[in-house]
């Protein structure tokens, strides 16, 4: 049974948002102002929820023109908290942003296949007709032990996992990838991009993590599953150019935010907008405080594209990944996938519209509520 709700949120049809529109928020940002970016609007009177009890969701765009994606401890589409409950289970959305529909392919409620092993995802990837994933162990603190690769050739239904992990001594926190087009398409080369969290491992909470510091990794696409292909980010040299390291602890961290960052992290590819958009939470978790960063390249320079505390005043929301399937050519139209605690415990959708300046960084370009 499909699970659809209209939840509405908002008096007004679209509320906007941006570090421009709220000088409060935008003094606390860690970087300044987006130059691409002006504003975002979202409608937040039509958000659309399915699967509740199931939250997570990061997602991918695959070969077969569908999504997958990941979530954890719930039935999955068409489950609840309790009906066909997973630790971790696989689904694919087919559909438009407007008429998509759900089904689980590898655990959850009347899934096409049994999940064979339990954890936590906040990273997918579909490249070259093959699915991997990072998979932790275990919710809250447990998650931290190691993240560990997994991958299915056959679109989810079957999945095997890597010999080797990261762990919690190299001080990495469930890596998300960044997501291109349709199966990879439109990356940049021919490495792929993953984003961890730095660990603060004096603390060792499953909460924001006060270090405020990501990571990046780059591997070569036909080498995913080779630990010794990976390398890490190392800083810029004297010409403004990307330097890597294969050894991890030599890595220098790609983002930072003194009022720290979430443990989920998700990154994408904006062709229409020409930037990388990577969203994570600030301050404390489930809290809403969503930060939307920008840059022209996969290591930056960073700006603020939004950074709030109570995104939407939704309250408790905690994970956003943009869905590259669900992009307007131009960039500017998006459909957000978000999940929380409580009424926000499920699979969730929301439109909007990046509002950019025009090439002369006059009267910016875009629909506007008022």
């Amino acid at each position: 049974m499909r699970v659809l709700v209209a939840v509405l949120v908002s008096a007004s049809f679209v509320w906007m948002t941006g570090p421009r529109a709220s000088g409060a928020e935008a003094a606390k940002a860690p970087y300044p102002p987006s130059p691409v970016i002006e504003r975002i609007e979202w409608d937040f009177k039509n958000v659309q929820r399915q699967a509740p009890g199931s939250d997570n969701w990061p997602t991918t765009w695959a070969d077969d023109g569908h999504q997958y994606t990941v979530w954890g401890d719930g039935g999955g589409f068409g489950g609840t908290n309790g009906l066909g409950r997973v630790s971790l289970g696989v689904g694919r959305v087919e559909g438009g942003p407007d008429d998509y529909k759900g089904l689980n392919v590898w655990g959850g409620h009347q899934a096409a296949n049994q999940a064979t092993f339990e954890g936590k995802s906040y990273g997918i990837i579909c490249v070259d007709k093959v699915l991997y994933m990072w998979v932790s162990p275990g919710s809250g603190a447990t998650s931290f032990k190691e993240a560990r690769l997994a991958r299915s050739a056959d679109h989810g239904a079957i999945w095997a996992r890597a010999d080797w992990a990261f762990t919690k001594e190299d001080g990495v926190v469930m890596p998300t990838i960044c997501q291109f087009g349709k199966d990879y398409a439109g990356a940049r080369d021919e490495y792929v991009y993953h984003y961890m969290t730095r660990l603060d491992r004096e603390r060792l909470e499953f909460d924001v993590q006060k270090t405020g510091q990501i990571d990046l990794a780059r591997v070569p696409r036909d080498r995913m599953l080779d630990r010794a292909a990976y390398e890490f980010f190392a800083g810029l040299d004297a010409a403004g150019q990307p330097t890597w390291v294969k050894d991890l602890a030599a890595r220098k961290p790609v983002f930072h935010d003194a009022n720290g960052v979430a443990w989920s992290v998700s990154v994408c590819h904006n062709a229409g907008l020409k930037r990388y958009l990577l969203c994570t939470e600030h301050k404390q978790q489930c809290r809403g405080n969503l930060g939307i960063f920008d840059a022209p390249e996969p290591w930056g320079p960073w700006t603020t594209a939004a950074y709030h505390e109570n995104w939407g005043k939704l309250g408790s929301t905690f994970y956003w990944n943009f869905s590259n399937k669900w992009l307007s050519a131009d960039g500017r139209d998006f459909t957000l996938i978000f999940t929380g605690t409580g009424q926000w415990d499920s699979w969730n959708t929301v439109r909007g519209r990046f509002v950019v300046a025009d090439e002369t960084g006059n009267q910016p370009v875009g629909r506007r509520s008022d």
